[in-house]
């Protein structure tokens, strides 16, 4: 149930697809030295005397910093793979808004399952994707 996309934005997201699939996972600063900083992803080293953030020295002279030129293109930015604008959705009055065309809702994660259920029931009404469904029948 892909959106209806042009020939060049779909073209242009098989770029992005391939170009992430190059891109080196970009990691804390001393994540290899310390647990909890595994799952934080990337933070700027921002020390007065940190070799990585002056790239010198050592083996974090080879190491590549996060850069503009590692971002998807401008055309697909930000949309989901399926080619969607992904919507965030609190409640089932925040669909109406929704162009089911060209956006896919995702449920937030603070909503619960009563409230959950009651908005995947209005989208299916709507015809709007649930990027997110707790039922997985869908």
């Amino acid at each position: 149930m892909n959106p209806n996309l042009p020939k060049d934005i779909i073209r242009v997201m098989r770029l992005r697809r391939r170009l992430k699939s190059r891109k080196p996972e970009f990691r804390h600063f001393e994540a290899h030295k310390k647990l909890r900083l595994k799952d934080l992803g990337w933070r700027r080293p921002r020390g007065r005397h940190n070799k990585w953030r002056e790239r010198y020295g050592g083996k974090w002279s080879g190491r590549i910093l996060p850069n503009p030129g590692f971002s998807s293109p401008k055309a697909v930015r930000g949309l989901h793979p399926s080619g969607y604008e992904e919507v965030l959705v609190h409640t089932p009055k925040d669909l109406d808004g929704v162009n089911p065309e060209i956006q896919a809702v995702r449920i937030a994660s603070t909503v619960g399952l009563r409230k959950r259920l009651a908005i995947e029931e209005k989208a299916r009404e709507l015809g709007i994707k649930v990027l997110n469904p707790y039922s997985k029948g869908d």
